[in-house]
């Protein structure tokens, strides 16, 4: 898989790809935008958000505010990107159940038709392990009904991911997280594969399955569970890198 991907991102550079970025403030953005800066595989890496934040990154990689309420009104921006990578989220403990439903839900599928609108052919979205539209959690039932909107959409190609639980070093205290990390441990450390990935390896599974040839058939939307990117990431398990 690691020769397969360093030859597909060779080739990949050669083609001239430009991308976006949503999410990049979260922790698998967080750790894409390292990735891909660290890579340089894009001619261009636009990332979209609410707000600036202070980035060490190469000149390629630039900052644009948009108002993801009214995000038609920001299409020019998406003008030449032909991948996007999604990595939107937030907590209802943090902005209610509608901001939550807004952010998870609305502001995906609004990043998804516009910059579809503008000629993005890959998109590659994170979603959530149970992820389902008939579900009775909002959480679940909200990247439900974000993945299948997506789905819906046609892009050329369509990667959602459905991670487990997410191993990296937060700089926001969740209490939760916490309790449930402490409980899950044991099972985390005996089969890091089954219910818990690296934030690294969700972003590196989201490059090397964008760089990877288009088949040029009919579109493409593949859903990873958690052992698929594992795997897909060509990177060991473990905890994230200090």
């Amino acid at each position: 898989m690691a020769s397969e991907s360093e030859s597909n991102m060779e080739r990949f550079k050669t083609e001239n790809h430009s991308a976006f970025v949503v999410g990049y403030t979260g922790e698998v953005g967080k750790a894409l935008v390292k990735d891909l800066n660290k890579l340089k595989i894009f001619k261009k890496v636009v990332l979209l958000g609410r707000r600036e934040v202070a980035l060490d990154v190469g000149p390629e990689i630039e900052q644009k505010i948009v108002n993801f309420d009214k995000l038609e009104e920001h299409a020019d921006l998406f003008t030449g990107l032909d991948v996007g990578f999604c990595c939107l989220g937030t907590t209802r403990g943090k902005a209610g159940k509608e901001g939550f439903v807004k952010v998870d839900r609305d502001y995906v599928l609004a990043t998804a038709r516009v910059s579809k609108a503008q000629g993005c052919k890959q998109f590659a979205l994170v979603s959530s392990t149970g992820a389902d539209t008939n579900s009775f959690l909002l959480y679940s039932k909200t990247k439900g009904e974000a993945e299948e909107g997506t789905k819906q959409i046609g892009f050329d190609r369509l990667s959602i991911y459905r991670p487990g639980a997410l191993l990296c070093k937060r700089e926001e205290f969740r209490i939760g997280e916490k309790i449930m990390s402490g409980l899950l441990s044991p099972v985390i450390y005996l089969f890091p594969k089954s219910i818990s990935i690296p934030v690294e390896s969700v972003a590196r599974a989201m490059i090397n399955h964008v760089v990877a040839p288009l088949s040029g058939s009919s579109p493409e939307a593949t859903t990873y569970y958690n052992r698929d990117t594992h795997e897909a990431s060509g990177m060991p398990s473990g905890g994230c890198s200090k």
